[in-house]
């Protein structure tokens, strides 16, 4: 964040030190700005500029009426990525095998291929798709977001919902191989809303696509709370 007054980095890098080596374990009490300035010696524009870099780097929370403390370090729940591939909704699957109870809510719209869907499908652009949301929750609470992306003539959307490995060999097409590639970025306004994260917290970015011999016919874009999950693959020998 852009500033006149850089001495607040020198606080930024000191609290985050402390909460890195554990001197400010999961829970600590953070000092209130007047403490700081008397502290590091700066201003208070400094000392409360340091506590907002400090809570968007997702490594303090703030409570009202309390202040400031050490963001608690959550238990990341593993994803199996190779697991119930044939069911439905793998990751309500993978989560519902772990003891946690899982619903999902999706639906679907007609939508054209811009560019980057184009590529990834390998259609021109323009091309008819069908699009379709998924929201995943666990005991409420949002879990995850999903976009998924198929050619019209073979998005069979009913109420019943069935895999797609399912659906594609209904059309005579087999599903060769499922390829993801994954990356963390910041999450947009609407996601963040969506998902209810946390100042600072990142997202993991998901792209599959489902692959038949060497044809693409479906991706998604798949996000995820990075303070919620792990990602774990399984690569055969």
């Amino acid at each position: 964040m852009a500033t006149s007054d850089p001495v607040y980095l020198r606080v930024v890098e000191d609290i985050r030190r402390q909460i890195t080596d554990g001197s400010l374990p999961p829970g600590a009490p953070i000092p209130s700005r007047a403490q700081l300035t008397r502290k590091y010696q700066v201003g208070e524009t400094a000392a409360r500029h340091a506590l907002r870099v400090l809570a968007a780097e997702g490594l303090i929370i703030g409570r009202v009426g309390s202040g400031h403390y050490v963001r608690e370090r959550p238990d990341l729940t593993p994803l199996h990525r190779w697991r119930y591939l044939d069911h439905p909704a793998p990751f309500a699957a993978d989560l519902q095998a772990q003891g946690r109870r899982v619903t999902w809510d999706w639906h679907s719209e007609p939508t054209e291929a811009d560019p980057d869907i184009s590529r990834r499908l390998r259609v021109k652009e323009s091309t008819p798709l069908t699009k379709t949301f998924y929201v995943y929750r666990g005991d409420g609470r949002p879990l995850q977001l999903a976009t998924s992306y198929e050619p019209m003539e073979l998005a069979t959307h009913t109420e019943e919902r069935r895999s797609l490995v399912a659906r594609m060999y209904a059309h005579g097409i087999k599903i060769t191989e499922i390829v993801e590639s994954v990356h963390t970025r910041v999450p947009r306004p609407a996601e963040s809303d969506a998902l209810d994260l946390a100042a600072g917290v990142h997202v993991l970015h998901v792209e599959r696509t489902h692959w038949a011999g060497d044809r693409p016919v479906e991706t998604s874009d798949i996000v995820i709370p990075g303070d919620r999950f792990r990602v774990t693959y399984s690569m055969p020998v």
